[in-house]
């Protein structure tokens, strides 16, 4: 199809809009993208120009981030943009045959365009709603949950008669929040300032003592102790003309994991409270939440709860009364790139630059946001932190086991009778959890996402900890009808187009591992073919730039050592098969010399 024609003028007024909104901040950049493809629909080069020339960037620098990140687009896309969830668990529930229904019914080629430019169909790697899948996000600021083939054609006729989403059923895109299970963080009431006002009775230095106490360790899966990064962020020297910074990092982009969402939905100011606690214990002035792209249709709701609480003087200047007590928190919109779950990416990214991960060190407690020591956690820890400044460290200390204080949402999926959230105090075993959300039959449990630990039958006692399993809060269950091959393929596309390449162990090293799980699934596969992916595997340890490509290769080691049954059936050549046809590849040089006989084959004629 045709690039279409593009109203000049009209783009000119929205980019000085959207620049002006912006204040033509650089580091404002992926926002001021973000936000203009929304009235565009897509970034032309004008566009690219215009923004370049308002941030004060070259065209090149401008076109390399945008080029960085999958939910910013630099061809044509439909005016309904539908994008498939690709996450394993929505591929059990059949979201290729879905998917390939609605090209069909939309004449749309994969990875392509209609011809009538209404329509665009392809994937996003997870869209965070594994519970209810198979689901589909709509121009990246709505969501379809639980489609199915009458769903589909429902949608297909809507598209083709370009009804205005507005318009389209508002049950398709209600997404339930699905608790379980629920303890102190989802059971909490509301947060509105007692939080802020425990911790400004008892000072900032004796809160920070709570939390020490309370054993507090990150959610994000690495479970470093919180008091600590506090503390360390604290004691960093402050630039001149400059504050420490706090960041939520709501970019939990890990396929199977949902959690964040639902505390987003539930306990939003549980969440913003607690980012405000950290800024009163470290004096800092700026708050910033990095929230997934996926999760766009949150962002009005959260925005309405900001507002709320600066209402009512818990954020803003002189919050709680108190003077020089100044915070406030904007909220950053990502743009699609898994590798942005990483701090230090993530600070690239809010920086306005592509999303790659830093050297470090320094670390961002010291040298992080515009160059300001930044405390980065995750949702679920400043939930944790509001309600320890609330109820003291010896309250929470005493919740879970002795290495692993509190309690743990656990996002689970895949086949049990009761995906959704729960919350248990550590200490719970993985067979607790399959029984309570109804598992039958089940030979297998992800747990901490594709980047965690897949766990055969015999060791479903292990308990859910930093001392035996640490995990960011996915529980992915398969039954004895998966194939575990198919479930580690999944997770090797994952990685592969995930990847963010600036590091050669990871850029190559999934590709490569990508490689031979295809020529497995090809049925081309022989012992050589294990070997290498076993050395794959090792050499990516420890080489890799973030510790992301490192985790690359978990599943697919931990399925080779535990369902490797799986992977020697699909060994079906007695010696070393190459993954193409080496004599299709001299076709072309056949043509250029005339020649087809049968010395200008590999294998002879005849």
């Amino acid at each position: 199809m045709p690039i279409p024609c593009i109203d000049e003028a009209r783009l000119s007024a929205t980019v000085t809009g959207v620049l002006r909104r912006h204040g033509a901040r650089r580091e404002a950049l992926v926002q001021i993208l973000r936000e203009v493809q929304e009235h565009t629909g897509w970034l032309p080069r004008s566009a690219l120009a215009l923004v370049a020339a308002g941030v004060g960037l070259t065209p090149a620098i401008v076109e390399g981030v945008a080029s960085f990140y999958r939910f910013l687009h630099l061809q044509p896309v439909g005016h309904f943009h539908l994008l498939w969830s690709d996450n394993v668990t929505d591929r059990m529930q059949g979201s290729h045959a879905l998917a390939r229904e609605l090209r069909r019914l939309l004449a749309v080629p994969p990875g392509g365009l209609s011809a009538d430019g209404r329509a665009s169909v392809g994937f996003a790697s997870c869209t965070g709603l594994g519970d209810q899948g198979p689901a589909l996000l709509v121009n990246q600021q709505h969501v379809v949950t639980r489609m199915d083939s009458q769903r589909v054609r429902d949608l297909a006729d809507m598209v083709r008669n370009q009804v205005p989403l507005a318009d389209w059923p508002a049950h398709w895109m209600q997404v339930d929040d699905q608790v379980r299970r629920s303890d102190v963080l989802l059971d909490a009431p509301s947060l509105q300032g007692q939080a802020l006002q425990a911790t400004q009775a008892r000072g900032a230095q004796a809160t920070l003592s709570e939390l020490s106490a309370s054993r507090l360790r990150g959610r994000g899966g690495a479970g470093f102790s919180t008091a600590r990064k506090w503390a360390l962020c604290l004691a960093a020297p402050v630039p001149e003309g400059g504050a420490r910074v706090v960041v939520c990092n709501a970019d939990e982009g890990e396929p199977g994991t949902f959690k964040d969402r639902v505390l987003l939905s539930r306990q939003a100011d549980a969440v913003f409270e607690g980012m405000t606690v950290a800024a009163r214990l470290l004096d800092a002035r700026t708050g910033l939440l990095y929230l997934r792209g996926e999760y766009r249709y949150l962002l009005d709701p959260l925005e309405s709860v900001l507002a709320r609480r600066r209402a009512r003087g818990l954020l803003g200047r002189n919050i709680l009364g108190v003077e020089g007590f100044d915070f406030d928190i904007a909220i950053h919109v990502g743009a699609g790139a898994y590798v942005c779950g990483e701090e230090s990416a993530l600070i690239e990214s809010l920086e306005g630059k592509r999303g790659t991960p830093r050297i470090r060190p320094p670390f961002p407690v010291e040298r992080g946001y515009l160059g300001q020591p930044t405390v980065v956690n995750n949702v679920e820890t400043f939930c944790a932190a509001a309600q320890i400044a609330w109820h003291g460290g010896t309250w929470w200390s005493a919740i879970g086991t002795p290495d692993s204080s509190g309690t743990k949402l656990h996002a689970v999926s895949g086949d049990c009778e009761r995906p959704g959230v729960y919350e248990y105090p550590f200490g719970v075993t993985v067979a607790q959890v399959l029984h309570d959300c109804g598992a039958r039959d089940t030979q297998a449990v992800q747990v901490g996402g594709p980047s965690g630990r897949c766990l055969a039958d015999h060791e479903f006692q292990r308990r859910m900890g930093f001392e035996d399993l640490p995990t960011a809060g996915a529980f992915m269950v398969f039954d004895r009808s998966r194939d575990m091959f198919e479930v580690a393929h999944a997770f090797a596309q994952f990685f592969a187009h995930e990847s963010c390449g600036f590091c050669t162990p990871c850029r190559v090293g999934t590709a490569l591992v990508l490689q031979r799980m295809d020529k497995l699934a090809a049925g081309l596969g022989s012992g050589w073919d294990r070997t290498d992916l076993d050395d794959l595997d090792t050499l990516m340890q420890g080489t890799t730039h973030c510790g992301l490509g490192a985790s690359s290769t978990h599943a697919l080691r931990d399925t080779l050592e535990r369902f490797g049954a799986a992977y020697d059936q699909r060994l079906r050549q007695p010696r070393f098969t190459p993954g193409f046809d080496l004599d299709g590849e001299l076709a072309p040089a056949r043509r250029a010399t005339g020649r087809d006989d049968p010395h200008a084959h590999l294998e002879q004629k005849g």
